[in-house]
């Protein structure tokens, strides 16, 4: 079995990075920190570009390829910090009109959350009693709903894990260069074997996330579903916080950008699905 991309995967994630990178930049994401809101412009654009009608047949309009393929182009909405309920839209694409060519914000309960309720023009689901919270993710407004709905499909979990793995390749890339550029002592902070030690912790948790959140994507297992979203998040949680550490004081700071892969990736854990039930799998099947 070869588990590396094709040539048409490779073209597929390099062109939603050059989309993204040209229309979402560090501009843009501080801008959308100031303003919480759905860019509904962008949105359109994501949509003409096919990223919601991805797994949709030829027939309905859609481009016909499968789950690798979104686990693919939802990697890159992670590594960019994408804000939005891109996971809902792209869930309803083949039921709801609009939802396919980005007309229509669509969201539902994740986890018992609700990701950006108020800016949706769909609700797919029970929200009555919604309660607004104050989101540590300052990219994402959340409610939560009352009672007992804390179920999330297997698709929904895989496709957070694929951003929350992008988010961890981003701050491994972030801490690599800063270890890199930033010098003490007259050498550069990555020649520190401290400093080594935690880029290359990073790297093993990105490969060992990236390799289980592919397989689950052809394989849909439910067990490997569980298996790449526990990776996935410890990936994107605990990178965050090594890279604020390779940073050091600077990585505190309101201007950094890692604090925000962190507070996303602590959203996302949540919304994917409780690390408790994905245990119960795995145990399980044990």
């Amino acid at each position: 079995m070869h588990f590396q991309l094709t040539d048409e995967q490779r073209a597929l994630r390099d062109g939603t990075r050059d989309l993204l990178a040209g229309r979402f930049g560090r501009d843009a994401l501080r801008g959308a920190v100031e303003r919480p809101e759905v860019d509904r412009a962008l949105w359109r654009e994501l949509g003409a570009a096919g990223l919601f009608s991805l797994c949709l047949p030829e027939a309905a309009g859609g481009i016909g390829l499968g789950l690798p393929e979104a686990v693919v182009v939802f990697e890159e909405c992670g590594r960019a910090l994408l804000p939005g309920p891109l996971v809902a839209t792209f869930l309803a694409a083949g039921d709801v009109p609009g939802a396919a060519s980005g007309e229509a914000v669509v969201t539902r309960p994740f986890g018992g959350l609700v990701p950006w309720l108020d800016a949706a023009d769909v609700v797919r689901g029970e929200t009555a009693g919604a309660e607004p919270l104050t989101s540590v993710d300052p990219l994402t407004p959340l409610h939560r709903v009352p009672g007992d709905q804390r179920q999330t499909t297997a698709a929904a979990t895989l496709l957070y894990a694929a951003e929350q793995l992008g988010s961890a390749g981003r701050t491994l890339e972030t801490a690599v260069q800063h270890a890199r550029d930033r010098e003490q002592f007259g050498q550069p902070v990555g020649a520190f074997q401290a400093v080594k030690h935690l880029c290359a912790e990073m790297l093993v948790r990105v490969e060992v996330a990236r390799a289980a959140v592919y397989a689950a994507s052809v394989t849909r297992d439910p067990v490997e579903i569980a298996a790449a979203e526990l990776l996935a998040d410890e990936a994107a949680v605990q990178g965050a916080r090594d890279c604020l550490q390779v940073h050091g004081g600077m990585g505190f700071t309101w201007e950094a950008d890692v604090h925000l892969h962190l507070k996303r990736a602590w959203v996302r854990a949540e919304l994917g699905g409780s690390a408790r039930a994905a245990e119960d799998v795995l145990a399980a099947a044990l």
